[in-house]
């Protein structure tokens, strides 16, 4: 047997050190409800909206109604449909590629080359044409702050099989998205299950090191320490999770100034795997860097891991902004289904591309002029699975010939929610956490697994 020393010498400290003295690691893997099909998850949110008729929902209609005004076909509204709109096209060409055939805009070079690893989902729709809560939708099945993201529900359904890293890790872009860290948050599951971000820049995680002439040793004392007082005080006040939180937040910490350094650290990546996401290029370092991290966060044991690429919301100048965002997204986002498939992890990892909402057919700007966009359409917009026991090459619902509204295979965010948990192995009914009165889940009340979409 281990003494208490002996394990603060070995580097075990934090939650280990927990579990060994109290009996319990709240983060310790648990068993899922039923057999999974993935053992994780990688989020690829596409903050602000991408166009799902310029990216993977052509709609050839738009092409002879461009400039012309728009005339209401359904009861499609967004919150933008005021004075005079018109039709818009879209400015890229399409193709089908892949031997499924999917078609994708021209330029998605890379993404191209793994097209027959998506299954594309056009029947999803969202209830917000508002960035903030459309963002809190889309994270945590709730238009309004305050209730836990989906991340946080994997890791309190999961746990994570790395003691030494969370259960969930945001990757944001450089700046946080609308709604801040809310969108990552624990609502009202206990503190710990809440996501941790790692920096865009600089160093991805502060103070990994300990100041100089701090030992590891010291470090485990000052804990052992701390942990004594605060579990004292924490016996007279049970429901008080935020303390037992914080405290398991420390123990992590420490622990992570073991592992985290070298998870952070692509020196023994090879220069081939670096080019391959298109490390080292103007267009696509920093999303490529997510993308690798992410790639690097799975494969030692975290369960869900979001990496945002912001900058989507193309009300104007259309042509350059999708175009610049679909360049700088294309190669890393290819390169991580490519290299989660070399390394057999593929088919145990979940990847799922979406942003808060679609695009409309149409927009406001006057007739003819050379800053065509789009505004925001919560009724229509594009997803694509791959991996984690999703089916290959398909495509799975539609929207109208305007891509105005989805109409075949029509789904609300929360069956994508208990779709994605049924895959991780969850089921949304029994994932649930009594909370003012009730037991809540993620769906809010109940949802549906989008079959067509699993394996």
């Amino acid at each position: 047997m281990l003494t208490r020393r002996q394990i603060i010498y070995s580097g075990m400290g934090s939650v280990a050190l927990s579990s060994l003295l109290h009996g319990k690691g709240e983060l310790a893997a648990k068993p899922p409800h039923q057999a999974a099909k993935a053992k994780a998850c990688i989020f690829l949110t596409m903050e602000g909206g991408p166009s799902h008729i310029d990216t993977f929902d052509p709609k050839p209609k738009l092409d002879a109604l461009h400039g012309q005004e728009f005339v209401r076909q359904s009861k499609f509204a967004s919150m933008m449909e005021s004075g005079q709109r018109y039709y818009v096209k879209t400015p890229f060409k399409f193709r089908q590629v892949g031997q499924s055939g999917l078609p994708m805009c021209e330029h998605f070079q890379h993404l191209a080359k793994v097209a027959d690893e998506l299954c594309l989902f056009r029947g999803a729709t969202a209830e917000s044409p508002n960035h903030p809560t459309a963002l809190y939708h889309l994270n945590t099945g709730n238009k309004f702050i305050g209730d836990p993201s989906i991340g946080a529900w994997a890791g309190y359904g999961l746990g994570t099989l790395n003691q030494n890293l969370p259960a969930f890790v945001v990757l944001p872009d450089q700046a946080f998205p609308q709604g801040g860290s809310a969108n990552w948050g624990h609502g009202f599951l206990p503190a710990h299950y809440q996501g941790t971000p790692l920096r865009a820049q600089g160093a991805p995680v502060l103070d990994m090191q300990p100041p100089a002439g701090v030992t590891a040793a010291m470090q485990g004392e000052d804990l052992e320490l701390l942990s004594s007082l605060n579990r004292k005080h924490a016996d007279g006040h049970p429901q008080q999770s935020e303390l037992e939180a914080r405290m398991e937040s420390y123990e992590l910490a420490f622990r992570m100034q073991a592992e985290m350094p070298e998870v952070v650290d692509f020196v023994r990546e090879s220069a081939a795997v670096k080019a391959l996401y298109g490390i080292g290029q103007n267009d696509t370092d920093a999303m490529g860097r997510r993308c690798l991290l992410a790639r690097r966060l799975v494969e030692r044991g975290v369960r869900f891991v979001q990496v945002y690429a912001s900058g989507w919301d193309s009300h104007d100048y259309l042509d350059a902004a999708h175009a610049a965002r679909i360049r700088g997204v294309d190669q890393p986002i290819a390169a991580l289904i490519e290299d989660l498939r070399r390394l057999g992890l593929l088919d145990s990892t979940l990847v799922v591309w979406g942003g808060e909402f679609g695009r409309s057919p149409d927009n406001g700007y006057r007739r003819g002029s050379a800053t065509w966009g789009r505004d925001h359409n919560p009724k229509a917009m594009a997803m694509w699975f791959a991996g984690g026991g999703t089916r290959k090459g398909a495509i799975v619902g539609a929207t109208d010939e305007l891509g105005a509204e989805a109409v075949e295979e029509v789904h609300p965010l929360r069956d994508v929610h208990v779709t994605l948990l049924h895959l991780l192995g969850l089921d949304d009914a029994k994932l649930t956490y009594f909370h003012a009165g009730r037991y809540r889940q993620l769906s809010q009340f109940g949802g549906q697994v989008i079959r067509p979409l699993v394996a």
